[in-house]
């Protein structure tokens, strides 16, 4: 496949579109809420699917209306997947977001416009109506390119309304939480700073666990608890690793700059069944275990007519160990070290997974230690001449020329 292709399928709420590579497929429901309801890398399905709403080719099931939905969380068509709202949530006046549910910007109908761009990227713009609660028209551009192991998601948040709204915006990645991924599994967050690095934000039934897997990286296991903490110092990466593989996000962080939810920049809320409903939730009642990865914007202070903007881009991989740090080209099970069993002849070893196809080298000396292919994590274990027990571990990725 030279290009990234663009399938439509169905109209009105059953509407598909699909976005594939070769390597990655993404299929948008612009009539569920302009959202992301699938994303596979070489078949293996990242994103949380509601099994009593959709069925397995992600089509309402039998008996099964859905479109937009108002009212409390009980009344809340969860039908999973990767969707955009408003920051901050809550229901104490007009400056929260009271959703979901949400008949506009959550359940409501998203305008979808696909073309192809001239590197050979499938582009697909959703839009949404003019919510008149929150005064937003929230776009999400979804852009896949040929040959990678990820794609790029582009928010915007324009303030429709004829008064000053403030606003942040709040992308949210709902996964299968079922899946074993072994002691690696969860979700990592980059952190910076001297903290304190969370803040506890919902107890559903408790307050999730946080580990320290590595300096600067947090890390939220699999547990059974309803319940999110926020990440206030968080360096602009996440990462999920399941059964289905990792998925890991990078977004820009605003140094400085004021954020919802206690000044969290990223969040996770998990989700796990329960007995009875949590009333202090709106009558939330899980059935399924999940985990959101959730990245922010900050704060903005919109005019009419002005916009807020986050980007956030998406990386694959088939492998299930730690993350230890997310880069632009990919991300590091392992970071790059040498390893001094045999001063003469030392050794660099690591192990990374990459976006896309290219090589992986030792930046003083040059030597080229491995070949990626996107979304394979490529461990090495190499031999560098002339290096010593000094020489910097620095290991830059080259990709191939398409």
């Amino acid at each position: 496949m030279s290009g990234a292709e663009v399938r439509r399928e169905g109209a009105g709420v059953g509407e598909r579109i699909v976005l594939d590579n070769g390597t990655v497929r993404l299929t948008a429901a612009p009539g569920l809420g302009g959202r992301l309801l699938s994303v596979r890398l070489r078949g293996r399905e990242h994103l949380y699917r509601n099994p009593r709403l959709l069925d397995a080719d992600l089509r309402a099931v039998p008996g099964v209306e859905l479109g937009p939905v108002d009212g409390p969380m009980s009344a809340w068509n969860n039908v999973g997947g990767d969707k955009t709202w408003p920051a901050p949530q809550g229901w104490d006046g007009p400056g929260q977001w009271a959703g979901p549910p949400d008949p506009v910007l959550d359940s409501g109908a998203y305008a979808a416009e696909a073309s192809s761009a001239a590197d050979g990227s499938a582009v697909l713009t959703l839009t949404s109506g003019d919510d008149p609660r929150s005064g937003l028209r929230l776009r999400r551009r979804i852009t896949l390119e040929p040959g990678t192991a990820g794609f790029r998601l582009d928010l915007e948040a324009v303030n429709t309304s004829g008064t000053a709204r403030r606003w942040a915006l709040w992308n949210v990645t709902q996964i299968d939480g079922s899946g074993a991924a072994g002691d690696a599994g969860g979700v990592y967050a980059g952190v910076r700073g001297p903290g304190p690095h969370t803040v506890p934000l919902v107890a559903g039934n408790g307050n999730p666990r946080v580990l320290e897997h590595a300096p600067g990286v947090l890390r939220v296991p699999a547990q059974d608890v309803v319940g999110k903490v926020g990440f206030p110092t968080a360096s602009g990466w996440l990462a999920h690793v399941g059964a289905a593989g990792t998925l890991t996000q990078r977004f820009a962080v605003a140094e400085g700059g004021a954020y919802p939810d206690s000044g969290s920049r990223a969040e996770v809320w998990l989700e796990a069944p329960v007995d009875r409903p949590l009333e202090h939730l709106g009558g939330l009642c899980p059935v399924d275990r999940v985990t959101e990865v959730e990245a922010l914007g900050p704060l903005a202070d919109l005019a009419p007519g002005q916009a807020t903007r986050l980007a956030v881009e998406f990386g694959l991989g088939t492998g299930t160990g730690p993350v230890a740090g997310v880069t632009p080209d990919g991300f590091w099970e392992r970071a790059p070290r040498w390893d001094a069993r045999d001063p003469a002849r030392p050794r660099l070893a690591g192990a990374f997974t990459s976006r896309r196809a290219g090589s992986l080298v030792h930046r003083e000396s040059g030597a080229v230690l491995a070949r990626a292919l996107p979304g394979e994590p490529v461990r090495f274990d190499t031999p560098v001449p002339g290096a010593g027990a000094h020489t910097p571990a620095d290991v830059d990725f080259t990709p191939e020329e398409r």
